[in-house]
């Protein structure tokens, strides 16, 4: 190891920064108006004085920001800084032995002692002399003064007074000595995007189910005319599946039946036909301007559209023939189509992510996104991202991010969880989660805990989702009206991100193809659906009255603040969540059996919750509006979940008593 002149007498220690995801290979993440709070392990040898900085600027600026670290224990320092733009944003930290604040130390502690000597006070007039050349205008005038004082022959009291003197102590302090200042080995990245990566609720639905005709095709004219009831019901995202032309080799018929019949529309995920590919719509939708102009509509009701992004293809995608080389060839010459043992996906083509022209193939598939985004998309569902090439993510998203910092990607993996890991690293800014199969107390604490009080939280943000076209799941299938209304109330209060595959959600759609399966009965996935968003029995104004309450409470539109709390009954599931400043301060407790009405005591830790312990509180259900006065930290709670599973509870901390009010002064 070669050691510089400078480098030898770098002192300070630098290590453990976070956030810093796997040493600064990947960044964290954050949204706009979010505060980052960097912490290091800065130390040095012997008992010297030390100081460190953060510094941090964003990507598109040369000029660095100091911000003073503070320490906090066991020589850990910590600073914040409030991220205001799209994109990166970049820290380093910096740290060095600190001789002024060393000297001053020590001085007041002999002073203390009596035993302070005049050459204590020299060495202080070097110091401030130091720090005069490094200052400039009246500091530098201010500072050098300093130093004639402290080097001129005074009595004992006049020297310590000019010593200790605080407002030229301050002085000194911002012109620190840094010739021999360490700073951290890399620089860490921080990804910024829009609050929406934060805090959004989602709604899925299929274009061509949305004609007002029975067994009519729909079309984005029809789409639009749906938006209104998704807009009323507080989301603010809507999804569709993919808008391609669908292929007719090897069409699936309904139900998943390989063999399908004229008239039969096939999966949208099998793309590409005769008709184009994934930079083209399926004409019974409509034209490129309906496209846009269901844009504008959705952009009219503050609704950003989600494009479902599937890069796979049917095998008369034109893709098949202009790129042959793009696919694997079995030992026959033909095309090896998707399968899963002993699944086959006759109708799907996947790409060959190790081909020779890896990157022509890589070049197309980001001028997809780049075709999307110029018609006004900005947020894209990533249909099984895993099941492609994982430097291509990387390289995708970052080229993408770079020049469209607005754009985000959900990462649809139902898979391993260090695979779902990395796609988040890798810079997918929200991602699916195995919320729908978490249905007992112990392992939706365990998750929920894994994915908003560790290190995950730092680049994975969940997206919670009850069901999708993929997955019905056995609690939904068994558990009747309240199952969906208890997933429901999790998902959008445990996750500030969750969505619903409707209108199937909310019309309790239960019945799955066959016993033990998750695939819907007469599934839209094969088949268009006509649907009566009228019923009676529908979840409409539930959904809407809890979007309502997400939206209207800062604390569920995060998710670091989650705190799960202990309850005398294993049914009875008990969290809050608090918004940064402490003012909205939400509780929920959700009765977990869809089957039975369940009871129980919650228990609350008043301390940690800034509870007054000596009076009465209020817990407001914001569902209900019916209010509860509670004593102390254990209170009762009974919930049926034939008429409502849960609680969303507004803690209001003090109710008011004499001494509160003026006329008992």
């Amino acid at each position: 190891m070669t050691v510089t002149q400078a480098d030898g007498r770098k002192r300070v220690v630098i290590e453990g920064i976070s956030p810093e995801i796997d040493g600064g290979r990947f960044p964290a993440k954050r949204t706009v108006g979010d505060q980052v709070r960097v912490e290091a392990d800065v130390f040095t040898d012997g008992h010297d004085s030390i100081a460190a900085a953060l510094l941090v600027r964003h990507e598109g600026s040369r000029d660095w920001t100091e911000i003073p670290m503070q320490p906090v224990v066991n020589d850990r320092w910590t600073a914040a800084f409030r991220v205001k733009d799209l994109g990166r944003y970049v820290f380093k930290v910096q740290g060095w032995v600190d001789h002024f604040e060393t000297w001053r130390r020590d001085l007041l502690k002999r002073i203390q002692a009596k035993s302070d000597a005049p050459l204590d006070y020299l060495i202080g007039a070097e110091l401030f002399a130091a720090a005069a050349g490094r200052a400039s205008g009246t500091d530098a005038s201010s500072l050098q003064e300093q130093a004639l004082a402290l080097s001129a022959k005074r009595e004992p009291k006049e020297l310590r007074a000019i010593a200790i003197d605080e407002s030229l102590y301050k002085l000194a302090l911002r012109y620190p000595d840094k010739r021999y200042a360490t700073e951290s080995d890399r620089e860490v990245f921080i990804v910024v995007d829009p609050p929406h990566a934060r805090f959004s609720s989602w709604y899925e639905f299929f274009p061509r189910s949305t004609a007002p005709e029975l067994g009519t095709h729909g079309t984005f004219a029809d789409c639009g005319q749906r938006l209104p009831y998704v807009s009323e019901m507080g989301f603010n995202v809507v999804y569709l599946p993919p808008i391609h032309p669908i292929g007719r080799l090897f069409r699936k018929g309904p139900n998943n039946n390989p063999e399908s019949k004229p008239g039969d529309q096939g999966s949208p995920w099998a793309i590409g036909s005769t008709e184009g590919g994934h930079k083209d719509i399926l004409p019974a939708l409509g034209t490129l301007e309906d496209f846009r102009r269901f844009i504008q509509k959705a952009k009219d009701l503050d609704l950003f559209v989600a494009l479902d992004i599937a890069f796979q293809v049917a095998p008369d995608h034109p893709y098949v023939k202009e790129h042959e080389n793009w696919f694997k060839k079995r030992p026959d010459g033909t095309i090896q189509y998707a399968e899963n043992p002993p699944k086959k996906y006759q109708d799907i083509y996947p790409f060959d992510f190790e081909s020779e022209d890896w990157a022509g193939l890589w070049e197309e598939l980001k001028s997809v996104f780049l075709y999307w985004i110029e018609q006004g998309v900005s947020v894209f569902r990533v249909d099984n991202p895993h099941t492609k090439a994982f430097p291509f993510w990387e390289w995708c998203i970052t080229e993408i991010k770079r020049d469209h910092p607005q754009v985000l990607f959900l990462a649809e993996a139902f898979t391993r969880p260090k695979i779902m890991y990395r796609l988040a690293k890798l810079g997918f800014s929200q991602s699916y989660t195995y919320f729908p199969w978490r249905n007992g107390k112990d392992e939706i604490t365990a998750y929920l805990t894994e994915l908003s009080q560790t290190s995950v939280r730092e680049f994975f943000r969940p997206n919670q989702w009850p069901n999708t076209p993929d997955i019905l799941t056995e609690f939904l299938q068994i558990g009747g009206r309240s199952a969906f209304m208890i997933r429901l109330l999790l998902a959008a209060t445990l996750g500030a991100n969750y969505g619903i595959y409707g209108p199937a959600f909310e019309l309790l759609e239960h019945e799955p193809v066959r016993r033990g399966s998750e695939e819907y009965l007469d599934s839209e996935k094969y088949e268009i659906r006509h649907w009566d968003l009228n019923r009676s029995d529908s979840l409409r104004d539930l959904i809407s009255n809890v979007n309502a309450i997400r939206n209207n409470n800062e604390a569920l539109q995060g998710d670091w603040s989650l705190k799960f709390y202990p309850t005398d009954n294993d049914q009875l599931l008990c969290y809050s969540k608090e918004s940064d400043d402490h003012t909205n301060l939400i509780l929920v407790v959700v009765n977990l059996d869809p089957h039975h009405a369940q009871a129980g005591f919650v228990n609350l830790p008043l301390a940690e919750l800034q509870i007054p312990q000596d009076r009465a509180y209020e817990a407001e259900d914001l569902l209900t509006k019916n209010r509860y006065l509670w004593n102390g930290p254990r209170n009762y709670v009974k919930l049926d979940p034939s008429r409502l599973p849960g609680h969303i509870l507004e803690i209001h901390r003090q109710l008011k008593i004499e001494s509160d009010f003026e006329y008992f002064l």
